[in-house]
């Protein structure tokens, strides 16, 4: 069993760690505010892009495409990874994992196929593709 002072005597070493990562951190602090520069100049706080003057704000608002796009590049990136892992297993799985990896690969195809035709893929100028009602005429509309 251990006693207070077996417990005390573990446990020192990660104690004294934590106060020396606690004084680096706060030497580190004190050291960089004590010789750090100090600009007053009015233009020291603005953005500098390789010598061009800024245009409008630094929040630029993205359309919700931008973020679907990028939220099937990584859903497609993270299924590459699944068939690179069962790339490197081929041997072991045998026909039923082949099998397995066809089902898969069939779905992300479904899937990337369903995608295209919804047009979320498409980067057109408009944002959006234009619906024809009754008589002809048309409108824009999701």
């Amino acid at each position: 069993m251990n006693t207070p002072a077996a417990q005390s005597a573990e446990i020192w070493p990660l104690v004294a760690y934590f106060l020396l990562v606690i004084a680096l951190i706060a030497g580190v602090l004190i050291l960089s505010h004590l010789t750090g520069e100090r600009h007053r100049a009015g233009a020291a706080n603005e953005p500098f892009e390789s010598g061009i003057v800024t245009v409008g704000l630094a929040r630029l608002r993205l359309s919700a495409k931008f973020y679907l796009i990028a939220m099937f590049f990584v859903i497609f990136d993270v299924e590459a990874v699944f068939l690179f892992a069962w790339a490197v297993a081929f041997r072991e799985l045998g026909w039923a994992g082949y099998i397995e990896v066809a089902i898969f690969i069939g779905v992300l195809v479904a899937a990337l196929a369903y995608l295209w035709r919804l047009g979320t893929l498409d980067w057109g100028s408009s944002g959006h593709r234009s619906h024809r009602q009754k008589g002809g005429k048309r409108c824009d509309g999701p």
